[in-house]
């Protein structure tokens, strides 16, 4: 991505035009409430440019929008210029995946379910680059260095002072998948088991007992913001990435996940599956 359009700027340009559209409010009727033209309003909105953040916080009290989401949509405006730190792998980046780890930066959880691999917040640097050494698309030694080193990177959100809550629901299949070899699972399963001792991360497993489930539509993370309204869906596809945040949309994967919560065992039998799938190993 260029320098000049960050993903934070990408990020409030749609947040804008999400709550502009959600109120009913033509840009035309936007610009008249705060005092700025029709097409400074679609600026804003087309994820591109300077903005300033009293408009911004302007436009959020004319959209009537809640005070966790003013201060955070705002939050957002002054930080538009800032590269992230994935900045400097940008070239081993794709462009979706440079849109995630913004919105993970800003999240204050993240609900995960997988149903293939240990999500990528949990793993561990040998998993991950075993799956790497896997991928269809064959990569340099190099190459694969630097796509785990990302992904150790992306991790330490979940040990600053402001982490999130990640609340991680894995199919049985996930701990059962042997990765790599028999010791690199082992040290896996280990992982999972001193994660799933920090107050900052939650960790169920769906055993295979329990049938059919809620999860028909694969894996996925829903990203949640200060404030419902601001959450956002991805999915990845293998062949690229989805975000929603329609309703709709929203609604549906969240009551999979409470589903999938209900489903799933408790976090002591969770714990004890791990332990037995490690044992057998």
């Amino acid at each position: 991505m260029s320098a000049r359009t960050t993903t934070r700027r990408r990020q409030l340009g749609a947040t804008l035009r999400k709550l502009r559209a959600g109120r009913g409010v033509t840009l035309e009727e936007a610009g008249r409430l705060v005092g700025v033209s029709k097409a400074t309003v679609s600026r804003y909105e087309t994820q591109s440019g300077p903005v300033k953040w009293l408009v911004v916080d302007a436009l959020c009290r004319a959209y009537e929008v809640s005070e966790a989401e003013r201060r955070a949509v705002v939050a957002l405006a002054k930080d538009a210029k800032q590269q992230g730190w994935w900045s400097s792998f940008a070239d081993s980046i794709p462009e979706s995946m440079n849109l995630l780890l913004t919105l993970e930066d800003e999240a204050v959880r993240e609900d995960h379910f997988s149903c293939v691999y240990v999500p990528g917040l949990l793993q561990t640097r040998c998993y991950t680059a075993a799956l790497q050494q896997a991928n269809e698309m064959r990569r340099s030694p190099e190459e694969i260095a630097r796509l785990v080193d990302i992904r150790m990177k992306r991790q330490e959100i979940l040990t600053r002072p402001n982490a999130p809550h990640l609340w991680a629901i894995v199919d049985e299949s996930v701990i059962r998948r042997v990765v790599g070899s028999p010791s690199i699972m082992r040290e896996q399963l280990d992982h999972l088991l001193g994660t799933g001792e920090s107050a900052n991360v939650t960790l169920q497993v769906l055993p295979f007992a329990k049938g059919a489930h809620a999860a028909a539509l694969g894996s996925f993370v829903i990203l949640g913001g200060v404030e419902p309204s601001l959450d956002v869906v991805y999915v990845d596809l293998h062949v690229g990435s989805l975000f929603m945040e329609k309703e709709q949309e929203l609604d549906r994967y969240r009551l999979a996940f409470e589903y999938l919560r209900a489903q799933a065992l408790d976090i002591d039998a969770s714990a004890s599956m791990i332990r037995r799938a490690r044992e057998e190993l």
